[in-house]
């Protein structure tokens, strides 16, 4: 006759948020419209900016006979990218429920790109005058809207790194109607080696489309996002809001006792 004891198991509401189901077939067409809009922000890169070494150098009295470099693609703008980076905006877009208000200094706002960004930095560090204050002043941009779409590459790194993003999303899409929620994109094939390529940058993990995104560079993308990848659902945050009691559910689960060993 079987031996058995009585395990008493207390589960936790606050489960694991599972990531959208998606067909490895929409994927490829995800990762071969992203690549494509994030194409001209990596021949940008490749062609008018310098990689960095590692090694700060001083600072080179600019050759006026170097012609000027073109800005970069309008879509830069848009996109964010980085894992730390994309996790504070949406922080922000859950603690302000995905409004815009201009008056709080807090709001989130586009990254600039890397060429504004180094000639801010170092008009900081080389000019104290009012007229670079007042040229890094005129670089910063008003609050931009929330994102749309946020694309992760799982594959190739620990969960512990992209495991926040389902709950974060969701959070953040609370106040969002259903057809606009942000949209969570998670590769399960490696891809890091295409997005590189297309960014110019030595390393993605995490890359981040803003709503007010022009619409004739990435209308076919997010429309094929929205019609083919669900928002996050959270079962447990939409029962916590409806304010129903629930009691605590233990459960009394039978388990086999194995046979005891015999001492020699």
């Amino acid at each position: 006759m079987e031996r058995k004891r009585i395990v008493h198991r207390l589960d936790t509401p606050y489960s694991m948020v599972e990531w959208p189901v998606i067909s490895q077939q929409d994927q490829d067409v995800i990762l071969e419209l992203l690549c494509n809009l994030l194409a001209p922000i990596g021949l940008h890169r490749k062609a008018f900016l310098t990689p960095s070494k590692g090694k700060r150098k001083r600072k080179q009295p600019k050759d006026e006979s170097e012609p000027p470099k073109p800005p970069a693609p309008e879509i830069s703008d848009y996109v964010d990218v980085g894992l730390a980076h994309i996790s504070r905006n949406l922080q922000e877009m859950a603690a302000t429920g995905g409004s815009q208000n201009k008056e709080n200094k807090s709001d989130f706002a586009p990254i600039e790109s890397s060429e504004a960004l180094s000639q801010t930095a170092g008009e900081e560090q080389g000019g104290r005058s009012g007229n670079s204050t007042k040229r890094a002043a005129d670089k910063i941009k008003p609050p931009s809207s929330p994102y749309s779409v946020i694309f992760v590459a799982r594959s190739g790194q620990s969960s512990a790194f992209h495991c926040h993003f389902p709950q974060m999303v969701a959070m953040a899409s609370k106040s969002q109607p259903r057809e606009k929620a942000v949209r969570l994109v998670g590769f399960s094939k490696s891809c890091e080696d295409k997005l590189t390529e297309a960014l110019g940058i030595p390393r993605v993990s995490s890359i981040a489309l803003r709503e007010d995104a022009p619409a004739l560079r990435v209308k076919g993308l997010v429309d094929y996002v929205r019609e083919h990848v669900a928002p996050v659902e959270v079962a447990w945050l939409e029962e916590a809001s409806s304010g129903k009691y629930r009691e605590t559910n233990i459960e009394a689960v039978p388990t086999k006792i194995g046979q005891a060993r015999v001492k020699r």
